[in-house]
Parts: structure tokens; sequence; C-alpha cells
């Protein structure tokens, strides 16, 4: 099975917005999930400029699925779906 790969967004804004908070993922991640996820910050994934739809910061992308106004909930939970836990 491939990880599921997180990559939280520390652009200015997504930062401010909380996505600082998002860093700490790695610390807490349940230890149901082993090796099966990957987190990593990046520099900005570029979503703020682009797209209306996503309006909402701090961004993480899990995978190819992009989760607005993030937060560690959300984020476990797209985790948990992707790996058919819900």
């Amino acid at each position: 099975m491939t990880k599921i790969e997180v990559k939280v967004c520390l652009g200015t804004t997504c930062f401010v917005m909380g996505g600082g908070n998002l860093q700490e993922l790695n610390d807490i991640l349940p230890k149901k999930y082993g090796d099966k996820v990957e987190v990593s910050g990046t520099n900005c994934l570029g979503l703020c400029s682009i797209n209306w739809e996503y309006s909402k910061a701090p961004y993480v992308k899990v995978d190819d699925e992009i989760i607005n106004e993030a937060t560690v909930e959300k984020v476990l939970e797209a985790i948990d779906k992707k790996l058919g836990n819900k």
C-alpha cells in the first residue's frame, strides 16, 4: 500500500490562519496509522491566489484532496476515510 501523503501549507496566510498548529500532526497522529501516513510541510500550495473555490486558509492536501479551513480533526477524518476506517 502506498503511503498517504499529507502536505500542510506553511505559506504566510495559511500559517497565520492556523497552519502552524497543523505542523504538529506528525506528533499526534494516532498510532493506528503506523507508517501508512507521511506528513510534511510545504512553502505554499498556491491555493489562495489561484482558485476562489478554496477561499479559506489554512489548507492541507491529503493525497489529492484539498481541505480548506483545515483542523487536526478534519485532517484525521480525511485520513481515516482514505484508509477505509470510516
